[in-house]
């Protein structure tokens, strides 16, 4: 049977830093029996192997289907491709500007183009600091287009414990904007509140 759109989304990773974000990415969408296209850039390999000890093959593998960054013929670059979006992860500004103009040199930017304009979801893990004022237009243009900018900035509410705890809250917050729940942190509600509050304390009126 051929995945309907709701079993199939594509991933992009650039060579901004934090590849850790694609790898648990994959790992959570498997997981969850989500289809999934991966597209890696020449910079994000580069990438990968400054910052972790993955070969190649253990980023791919991760994925069910792998397309080369020069096949702008792969069946993402169509919008007849029904997928449930896009995740780029992380979002290089190099990228983002390239999607923002909507010159696409590449499978990676021509994919996140068709999944604007089919009005599918787009979430861009945009990585760099401090943000130039170009930076800022550019993240506006794919705001207006329909994108979502989501900088991985640490939340620090549930107390974690350490570094995947931060990871694992910023990719299921991601996964969350194509409607895909998991539980792979923990959410604010009342239960956290009171796991989290001295006893005793009042909060502060």
């Amino acid at each position: 049977m051929t995945p309907t759109p709701t079993d199939r989304i594509v991933v992009g990773v650039t060579g901004a830093t934090g590849i850790v974000y694609a790898v648990r990415a994959l790992d959570v969408l498997r997981t969850v029996g989500i289809e999934t296209h991966l597209v890696v850039t020449k910079a994000a390999d580069l990438t990968r192997a400054y910052e972790t000890d993955l070969t190649r093959r253990d980023l791919t593998d991760r994925a069910d289907h792998v397309w080369a960054l020069s096949d702008v013929g792969a069946p993402l670059s169509s919008g007849s491709f029904h997928t449930r979006g896009m995740l780029i992860a992380p979002a290089s500004m190099r990228s983002v500007g390239e999607i923002a103009s909507g010159v696409t040199s590449s499978l990676l930017t021509r994919a996140a183009d068709v999944t604007l304009k089919e009005r599918r979801p787009l979430v861009l893990l945009a990585r760099e600091a401090p943000l130039t004022l170009i930076h800022l237009r550019n993240m506006v243009t794919i705001t207006e287009a329909g994108g979502t900018i989501m900088p991985p900035v640490p939340a620090y509410y549930f107390r974690p414990r350490g570094l995947e705890d931060v990871i694992d809250h910023t990719v299921g917050r991601a996964l969350d904007q194509f409607g895909i729940h998991t539980d792979i942190f923990p959410r604010w509600d009342d239960e956290l509140r009171r796991s989290v509050t001295r006893p005793g304390e009042d909060p502060v009126l």
